[in-house]
Formats: structure tokens, C-alpha cells, sequence
């Protein structure tokens, strides 16, 4: 039995563009899996088809081709959808409601009453940081506090899988922060998580998989410890008293070097490369000053597979 939470099947969206007619294919042909459980980060630089992905799950735009499920069943259907939580992009909250009012609002359209909505609303808005500004009206607040008003709304029915586009979107660092560790306490609850950003750093330090998109398609898929593996580590080597002949012979063994001050620094990729270096610089006579292994960063593959 599959324990995926969250299914795209050969998912495509054809647009075409006003006037011209011209055919703008958004999304082609991605599948994807999400297990129960995951924290996976959906990834890709503007216009990779992030957003139209999400939209079409969420039922805000129909496919052209394709299927998906959510919870094991076929997306988008009205009760599986009360069992997810979802935050969009761009969250518009009436501007004349506080955010008492907006999240309860969006708690009793998820099937919440009595009791128990009145405690889910006050916990949640806890949760998020804007208790302060729980009965100010939405147009007296800033964006970040829009973001995170918008965040508990997602969150007050305690859904199963949270599907998120960009949450950390108008945050500062405080923010930021207040927002992963609730995604890592979402996950410890044994909730699922599927989330795109451009914010790299934050996505290598939460996922347990990532997707990066570029036009449409899935460029690489699969756990950060497969795609940031040993073998695409990197050393950088710094050899003084380097010859002009060393330095053409070692030329070739680095991915990139560099002239600091009178040493040479060179950034080696794999085992093999490293102790050829480092044996031709014994056998010149140069000194080994330093030797630092790097392993490769998300923003690394993320520059190499979607740009």
C-alpha cells in the first residue's frame, strides 16, 4: 500500500496567450510522489510552473492533462480539501476583518464550531506570532503580519498535509525562523509538508526531498543527502611557491583557481583530482598551506539544474 499523501501523474497545463492564440505549455508532464510524513521543498526560478502546479492541486485552475491525488484520493474533491491546509502565494485577507475574525472565518468554512473553533482560533493566531494584533483590523497591518494571519488560517483545522507557496514571503529573519521551526513542529506531529520558495537556504536546512522545476519540467528530483552526495563534494586547495610549469600542470585538475596574494587557491572536485594535486605539489617542491573540503550547497544544484 502506498503511503504517498500526495500524487502528480504526467501533470501538464497548456495556456495560450491572448489575441495571438500562441500555445504557453506552464507545466509538462510532471510526476512526483510526497510520503506521508516528508517535508519537501518545491523548487525553480520564476515562471518554472511552481504556482500553476499548486493551483492546479488546490482546484484553482483545471489541468489539461494529467491526474493527481491527495490523501489517496482524486484532486481536487471538497472533503479531501478540508484535510488540507494551503497558503497561496499572494493571501488576500478582507481588510476590514481582524484576524480573530479571518481566521474564524476560515475555521467554520472548514467544518470547525463551538468550542472547539473559538480554541483552535485563539491557538493558532498564538502559534503565529500576531496575538498582539488579534482584533486590529487587517488594513492596519503589515505585510509580514498579513503572511503570518494567512498562515494560521491554513492552519487552524489541523490538517494532515499543508501545501504552502512561498510562506516566508514578506518575513524577516525573526519571522523566518518563527515560520520553519513551525513547519519542523508541523512535521514532529507527523503532518506533511509541501512547500515552494526561493529561499534556499531555509529549504536546505528544513526538507527531507526537493523538486527543482525549469520550464514546465522536473529537472531533478530526490533526498538532499542523494543530490548534495559525497561525490559531488569539492576541496579547496591554497599551494604556495608554485611554479609557472606547476600551476599549467594543475591547471587542468581544477574547476576554478585563483591568484591570493602570492599563493595559489584551487577548487578540486573528487578524490582523485585532490591527491593528484596534492602529489604534484610534494613533487615541485611547493608548500601545502591549507586543504578544505566543501560539500556542494542547494544553491549550487539549484544554479546548475534550473538555470
Amino acid at each position: 500500500m502506498s503511503n504517498a499523501v500526495l500524487s502528480l501523474h504526467d501533470l501538464t497545463k497548456t495556456f495560450r496567450k491572448p489575441f495571438t492564440g500562441k500555445r504557453v505549455e506552464a507545466v509538462q508532464g510532471i510526476s512526483l510522489d510526497v510520503q506521508r510524513g516528508e517535508i519537501v521543498g518545491f523548487l525553480g526560478p520564476n515562471g518554472a510552473g511552481k504556482t500553476t502546479t499548486i493551483k492546479m492541486l488546490t482546484g484553482l485552475i483545471s489541468p489539461t492533462r494529467g491526474r493527481m491525488e491527495i490523501l489517496g484520493v482524486a484532486a481536487p474533491d471538497a472533503d479531501v480539501m478540508a484535510r488540507v491546509g494551503f497558503l497561496s502565494e499572494n493571501p488576500y485577507i478582507y481588510p476590514y476583518l481582524t484576524p480573530r475574525e479571518f481566521v474564524t472565518l476560515c475555521a467554520t468554512l472548514s467544518g470547525l464550531s463551538g468550542a472547539r473553533l473559538r480554541g483552535s482560533v485563539t491557538s493558532v493566531i498564538e502559534r503565529v506570532g500576531v496575538t498582539y494584533a488579534i482584533d486590529r483590523a487587517a488594513r492596519t497591518l503589515s505585510k509580514g503580519m498579513l503572511q503570518r494571519v494567512a498562515l494560521a488560517a491554513a492552519l487552524v483545522h489541523d490538517p494532515e498535509l499543508l501545501i504552502l507557496d512561498e510562506p516566508m514571503s514578506g518575513l524577516d529573519p525573526v519571522g523566518r525562523k518563527e515560520v520553519r521551526d513551525l513547519i519542523v513542529e508541523e512535521k514532529s506531529q507527523g503532518r506533511t509538508v509541501f512547500f515552494s520558495s526561493h529561499i534556499l537556504s531555509d529549504v536546505e536546512t528544513l526538507c527531507d526531498r526537493v523538486c527543482i522545476l525549469r520550464k514546465g519540467r522536473i529537472m531533478v528530483s530526490g533526498s538532499l543527502n542523494e543530490l548534495l552526495s559525497e561525490g559531488k563534494r569539492h576541496c579547496e586547495i591554497t599551494i604556495g611557491g608554485a611554479s609557472e610549469a606547476l600551476r599549467r600542470d594543475l591547471a587542468p585538475l581544477a574547476t576554478r583557481t585563483r591568484e591570493v596574494g602570492a599563493s595559489l587557491v584551487m577548487e578540486v572536485e573528487g578524490d582523485a583530482a585532490v591527491r593528484t594535486v596534492v602529489e604534484h605539489a610534494f613533487a615541485a617542491g611547493a608548500r601545502l598551506e591549507s586543504m578544505m573540503a566543501k560539500r556542494e550547497t542547494l544553491e549550487d544544484l539549484f544554479v546548475r539544474e534550473a538555470l
